[in-house]
């Protein structure tokens, strides 16, 4: 990585301040004063700044409670998104994991980490995601099955890989499934004529929703969370 660009990145400065503190002798690699913007340094090397030692920012590996009402955007001109809920840290560089619809509740998995996030979200890794349905009707024997077999939904050119529904007391279900098309759940509960009132997604992978996060709240992940997602 160029000098300059591991001063911006590790400061927040811009790049031609970044410049302009190593043109002015400002910094060191490795206890020499440099002059070389362009240097290229590694992981090794130690960068001081006015005799402050440098380190570029760790990834943010984060759990989020969603609530509804919440869109999973990064800008919304409309309605309130889910990094405004992120109140104590910048979320710039942010971005989500298996977006939820505006009134989904459940887990939301967040990272500036751009590979973590394509492991989690990539169908190709066929993550399980776990859902919790309340429908309209009580979930019967022919939608378990049609879940099962793999259904068309409208507008696609091919059904859905098979799924897991398991009738629950109160017309609720769960629901299992590796996919994650738009509205999914919902669209597979109307293609076989139920309606889906209330969604909330309590897994993805071997991440569990953590029970005393409320609506609103989050946490970072643990080691072991953040290692479930690695090739």
């Amino acid at each position: 990585m160029r000098l300059d660009k591991f001063i911006s990145h590790a400061t927040g400065l811009p790049r031609d301040h970044s410049k302009r503190a190593v043109r002015h002798q400002r910094v060191s690699v490795n206890g020499e004063v440099v002059r070389n913007a362009a240097l290229h340094v590694g992981d090794n090397d130690v960068i001081r700044l006015d005799d402050e030692t440098l380190a570029l920012p760790q990834p943010r590996y984060l759990m989020l409670h969603k609530p509804a009402g919440y869109i999973c955007a990064t800008e919304d001109g409309d309605h309130p998104i889910v990094l405004d809920l992120l109140t104590d840290m910048d979320t710039e560089g942010l971005a989500i994991a298996g977006r939820l619809d505006m009134d989904t509740t459940g887990l939301l998995l967040l990272s500036d980490d751009g590979q973590w996030l394509h492991r989690v979200s990539s169908p190709r890794h066929q993550h399980h995601k776990v859902y919790f349905a309340t429908l309209h009707e009580a979930a019967d024997h022919n939608t378990v099955t049609r879940f099962a077999d793999g259904l068309m939904l409208r507008g696609e050119d091919k059904p859905t890989l098979p799924a897991r529904c398991t009738p629950l007391p109160g017309n609720q279900a769960e629901v299992i499934l590796q996919e994650g098309r738009y509205h999914q759940v919902k669209r597979m509960f109307a293609a076989c004529g139920n309606q889906v009132l209330a969604l909330h997604r309590q897994q993805v992978g071997d991440v569990v929703l953590d029970a005393s996060l409320a609506p609103g709240a989050y946490r970072p992940l643990t080691q072991e969370e953040i290692a479930s997602f690695q090739p």
